[in-house]
């Protein structure tokens, strides 16, 4: 495994990108139309929250913050770019041309939870610098929010059996890679993803798929298993696990033992009912003296498989394909909207779509527990709210001033360790896979019916 971590979210990404781009046309078109008719200066905020949490599960985790204020740093225009964008004006385009945001970022932390309608960031800067960032920063949000959220709940049914993220090959290439790093974020333990463990320090881990098994053949073309198990061990050590599946799980188990011996690391099964076939496999790796091989198991899990493998003996996970697609919900359906103007309030009123307006930040309350209660919703500028005998966290801290990330923001490794202490302030219904009321409320305080 590489345990040699390079600066978080720096090692790969090109010192000069722009990522100005990663956006949707009408955010320019705007742009255009506020600096001719003056609005375009105007002193707005913005806010990014969700109405609801997807498959009605009973928290989100926040997951992205730290890729999104990189975003907004290198969303600047480059001249080839302004000559691909046709449909603006020249003094559009020279807006553009010195475009940097100069303003206020203030939200949750990253690995923080979040629930339905918590003012997750907060956007503060002219018209005309915020709207532009609307699709970048619902891009980078919306599916690291997704994939961790998933995760967390993968995690949780672990119940503190490892898991390892290989879902590269089931999304986009880029995709793969923040991808493992939202669901490390949430407690996975390593990638078989090499780019993802080079940019962020995640730890690497992969051994061989079916494929080297069957290239193993002998001169009639007949399976040999041994040769496999036997080269890879070679190469890898003992300590490395074998794919057993290939052909017959019990005799692949006994050739595994066979070849490496009973130090064998472990093996991973990939197929079959996996729950019949790990207590089967157990059995087998102990009658032939292989205590302390692992046994590792994949083959299209999500949380629910997971917890229903909680009592069977599996040492570690596998989970692809579910994880990168946020199992089900592939994206938290965060928006971006624009909450107050020049101080005065404004709020989008459409049914089913109501908000409230207004810059706000939040606290949550909990009891003598440790247990969270509610989250506390109040205008930006107001004092915190009398909690009682109840205690509070605050939730929005600055992430950007006046352009710049604040310092001091905490590691990968730091918001991954915070998440993992936040779920466990979770009343214990609100680690339940199954569908309910988000297990915190959250209300609003201080502002006008």
């Amino acid at each position: 495994m590489n345990q040699n971590a390079p600066n978080p979210g720096a090692a790969s990404v090109p010192p000069n990108r722009s990522t100005s781009l990663l956006t949707d046309m009408y955010e320019l078109t705007m742009l255009q139309a506020a600096l001719r008719d003056g609005t375009a200066h105007r002193q707005c905020t913005f806010e990014v929250f969700a109405r609801r949490l997807p498959n009605e599960r009973r928290y989100g985790v926040v997951a992205g913050t730290a890729r999104v204020l990189r975003a907004v740093r290198d969303f600047v225009f480059t001249e080839e770019q302004l000559t691909h964008l046709e449909f603006l004006d020249e003094n559009s385009k020279e807006y553009l041309r010195n475009y940097r945001f100069t303003g206020q970022i203030d939200g949750y932390r990253e690995g923080d939870l979040y629930f339905p309608y918590s003012p997750l960031l907060t956007v503060r800067g002219t018209f005309a610098e915020c709207v532009i960032l609307e699709t970048v920063i619902l891009s980078i949000m919306n599916a690291d929010s997704a994939i961790a959220s998933a995760a967390a709940r993968m995690v949780t049914a672990a119940d503190g059996r490892p898991i390892i993220e290989m879902g590269s090959r089931r999304t986009h290439e880029y995709a793969a890679v923040t991808a493992s790093r939202a669901a490390y974020l949430a407690g996975f333990t390593a990638t078989s993803n090499l780019e993802a463990s080079h940019r962020y320090g995640i730890p690497a881990t992969g051994t061989a798929a079916h494929a080297w098994t069957l290239l193993h053949i002998n001169e009639d073309g007949s399976p040999n298993e041994e040769a496999a198990f036997r080269s890879q061990i070679d190469s890898l050590g003992v300590d490395t696990t074998l794919l057993v599946d290939t052909y017959d799980i019990t005799q692949g188990v006994k050739t595994a033992v066979e070849v490496a011996g009973p130090e064998l690391g472990g093996v991973r099964i990939d197929s079959g009912d996996l729950g019949a076939v790990t207590r089967r496999v157990r059995r087998q790796l102990d009658e032939l003296g292989a205590h302390n091989t692992r046994i590792v198991v994949s083959s299209d899990l999500d949380e629910f498989a997971i917890a229903g493998l909680r009592g069977d003996p599996v040492d570690v996970y596998g989970v692809g394909t579910s994880v990168v697609t946020g199992s089900g919900a592939p994206t938290a359906s965060m928006v971006y909207k624009l909450v107050e103007v020049d101080g005065h309030t404004v709020a989008k009123r459409s049914r089913g779509k109501g908000m409230t307006g207004g810059t706000k930040q939040a606290i949550r309350t909990y009891r003598s527990t440790g247990v969270a209660v509610e989250e506390l919703v109040f205008p930006f500028d107001a004092d915190t709210p009398d909690t009682g005998r109840l205690s509070a966290t605050q939730l929005t801290v600055p992430l950007m001033r006046d352009g710049l990330a604040v310092d001091g923001l905490p590691s990968l490794e730091e918001s991954r360790a915070y998440l993992a202490a936040q779920l466990l302030t979770l009343p214990w219904e609100g680690l339940a896979l199954s569908r309910d009321e988000p297990s915190i409320s959250t209300r609003f305080v201080g502002f006008p019916e």
